[in-house]
């Protein structure tokens, strides 16, 4: 197989940043984990770039639906595990890599009944796991405050408050299931788009779907477990596709890296403890001409890579990596 057919043209689904991430891992070989499995194009590409074994990880069931059709062609070269990235060095450890492509997948946004979309109508939704609380639950169910801190804390939303009065004004009338009639609430509460800006819905879907699935906690512990799971050498290559999610990557990776510096100049220079990380380069990774040209959704993506060092694995705290969080309480 070559390269250009990982990312398979009859799919709709096309991994983003790939030719890019095997650049900067090569040469790929052994066992890497693909934390964030989806339709499985990060997985096909490590095969073909060399890698000897694929261990996906992805919470959604519906990603090991539409694996079932096709991974038996790879031999159990490529195999799939239903669990949380968080958790990858509890399946596998001593791995050469770890690639994770976070947030939603477009086949999660192309499917109305998702309900990830304020582009298509459908039920309100946005779980990736398909079980626990939806996003109608909490737009339904949590108080003004809380509904205005989650919009505020992970859709920066500005307009939060008057927002949240909207939702709860609205929900009085009669529940808000469905997508649609959460955009138009949105929408209400905005001024219209100027060409070229994003749908005024786009930050408050953005801020329920984090929270739904805890994507922050998530990448904050997923980030901790890769470390754990990755061999001296391995590489961890992570895609994000907005400023919050590569912040806290750029900064735990500069942090494991020993490249933070002095909070002080004035403090006595300290001998720091062993780095955890090597960089492969200071700078994200963007898509170039020809990968934006084939997928326009690739155009605010990012690529970071690092290889792990002797050093032994630990813990960074969340603040360190200015994590969003809710405080605690609030109704």
């Amino acid at each position: 197989m070559s390269q250009g057919s990982a990312a398979n043209p009859d799919a709709p689904h096309i991994p983003v940043l790939l030719r890019p991430l095997l650049a900067a891992c090569a040469p790929v070989r052994g066992t890497w984990i693909d934390g964030t499995f989806g339709a499985g194009g990060y997985a096909r590409g490590l095969i073909e770039a060399g890698a000897e074994r694929v261990i996906g990880i992805d919470r959604d069931p519906q990603a090991h639906e539409m694996a079932a059709g096709w991974i038996g062609e790879y031999d159990g070269r490529i195999v799939l595990e239903r669990a949380n990235f968080a958790e990858m060095d509890e399946i596998a450890s001593g791995v050469d890599g770890v690639v994770l492509d976070l947030g939603v997948s477009s086949m999660q946004l192309d499917e109305a009944e998702r309900g990830f979309s304020f582009m298509k109508d459908g039920p309100l939704d946005m779980r990736m796991s398909q079980d626990g609380p939806s996003a109608a639950d909490i737009v339904n169910e949590a108080g003004e405050v809380a509904l205005a801190e989650i919009l505020f804390t992970f859709g920066e939303e500005r307009a939060s408050r008057r927002i949240a009065k909207a939702i709860l004004r609205a929900r009085a009338e009669a529940p808000i299931t469905t997508t649609g009639r959460l955009a138009e609430i949105v929408e209400g509460c905005l001024p219209r788009p100027k060409p070229g800006q994003s749908h005024p819905a786009t930050r408050s879907f953005q801020a329920l779907r984090i929270a739904v699935n805890d994507e922050y906690a998530a990448l904050y512990e997923g980030l901790m477990a890769a470390e754990r799971a990755l061999a001296p050498g391995g590489a961890l290559a992570v895609v994000t596709f907005h400023s919050v999610e590569d912040r806290m990557v750029k900064r735990f990776l500069q942090m494991r890296a020993g490249q933070t510096g002095r909070a002080n100049r004035f403090q006595p220079e300290l001998t720091p403890p062993d780095p955890q990380f090597t960089l492969v380069s200071k700078k994200a990774i963007g898509p170039d001409a020809e990968e934006l040209e084939a997928n326009p959704r690739a155009r605010s993506a990012k690529l970071r890579v690092a290889h792990r060092t002797e050093a032994p694995a630990g813990r960074v705290d969340a603040k360190s990596l200015a994590m969003p969080e809710l405080k605690k309480g609030g109704g």
